[in-house]
């Protein structure tokens, strides 16, 4: 009897970890896939990364709190939560951000972006790197 209760519970166990896979949500990849976006305009320039240490606190102008990792970005004048893909011109890697701060306020630089985006982009070690930047408005269908 204790065999059958055993050969149950792993047969159950076995069964789960098959199941669970495909039930596993990916709405997260899917709507940022489905989602369109428009080119709504182009600027080129200088790109470097700031962080919790360097912005001196852990708030944005946008009021929200600054995460390292997130994929948020400072620029002079497009409005808070204006969606940009940043794309490094040096190794066509790209990244949407959205626009929660104020800055770079260094002449020849057009966005300040997280030190985890310039992680991801490839320049977080250099500082600085030559970026496209393509502002985005949703696409009406």
């Amino acid at each position: 009897m204790n065999m059958t209760r055993k050969f149950k519970s792993v047969a159950l166990a076995i069964a789960g970890v098959i199941t669970i896979p495909s039930c596993a949500s990916t709405s997260a990849a899917t709507s940022a896939s489905t989602e369109s976006w428009r080119i709504s305009g182009v600027q080129h320039g200088k790109a470097s990364w700031y962080s919790v240490r360097t912005n001196g606190g852990s708030r944005t102008a946008s009021g929200a709190r600054l995460n390292n990792n997130a994929a948020t970005a400072a620029h002079k004048t497009l409005p808070m939560g204006s969606k940009v893909r940043v794309v490094n011109m040096a190794n066509g890697k790209s990244e949407v951000v959205t626009i929660t701060d104020r800055g770079p306020f260094i002449k020849g630089r057009v966005i300040d972006v997280t030190i985890g985006v310039a992680e991801r982009l490839g320049f977080a070690s250099r500082g600085v790197a030559p970026v496209k930047l393509e502002v985005l408005g949703k696409s009406e269908s």
